[in-house]
């Protein structure tokens, strides 16, 4: 059964994140085709996982994802805060879509393409902005009891960590998965689902 009533959700997202990438591109799909009503908010995946042991090269990575955050923080302070969501899709798309995994350039390209302040950039390597994402994230995490990463969706009154997808659902079959998370969020009982990840990752 499709949904036609009107529901809210916010996706808290890591712009360097692609598992966010893909959850807050169903939810797109899903506002699109329904009336749902969504936000999306930055929190940051090294936040997360600041104070766990991780292998080294996700230790390395979570070392990397603190740079493009600072950026989104910093635009989310300024007087531009408005394009925000405009920063994430450009950036967004460059890094998932098409591959750039150099941050220091996708910042300095995605800025100068929106006509931000290039002083902005300047944020990826100051850490004074770190508690903003602190504090960012524990409003992401906190709800659903101070577990999970990124993505975090909030809806009905409830916090979860995903779902994580391998692939963004489009059209019918994005409202279908939309109705199914949104019943389980609507029921009480509901508390965790799991199931194996499937190979591969389609961020299109």
């Amino acid at each position: 059964m499709e949904i036609i009533q009107e529901s809210q959700a916010i996706v808290f997202v890591d712009p360097q994140c692609p598992f966010a990438w893909i959850t807050a591109g169903w939810l797109l799909e899903v506002s699109r085709r329904s009336p749902l009503r969504l936000r999306i908010e930055l929190m940051s995946l090294a936040c997360v996982n600041e104070n766990r042991e991780l292998d080294d090269w996700y230790r390395d990575y979570n070392d990397q994802a603190w740079r493009p955050a600072r950026v989104a923080a910093a635009l989310l302070a300024s007087p531009a805060a408005n394009m925000w969501q405009r920063f994430y899709s450009t950036f967004g798309k460059r890094r998932h879509v098409d591959g750039m995994r150099e941050n220091a350039t996708n910042l300095a390209t995605t800025l100068a393409e929106l006509e931000l302040p290039a002083v902005l950039a300047e944020a990826a390597e100051d850490p004074t902005w770190d508690d903003d994402l602190r504090a960012r994230t524990r409003a992401a995490v906190e709800p659903s009891g101070g577990e999970g990463g990124t993505p975090m969706v909030h809806t009905g009154g409830r916090a979860f960590f995903g779902p994580v997808l391998t692939a963004i659902p489009r059209g019918r079959d994005a409202i279908r998965m939309w109705d199914a998370v949104s019943t389980l969020a609507g029921t009480a009982a509901f508390a965790e689902i799991r199931g194996a990840r499937a190979d591969g990752l389609n961020t299109v």
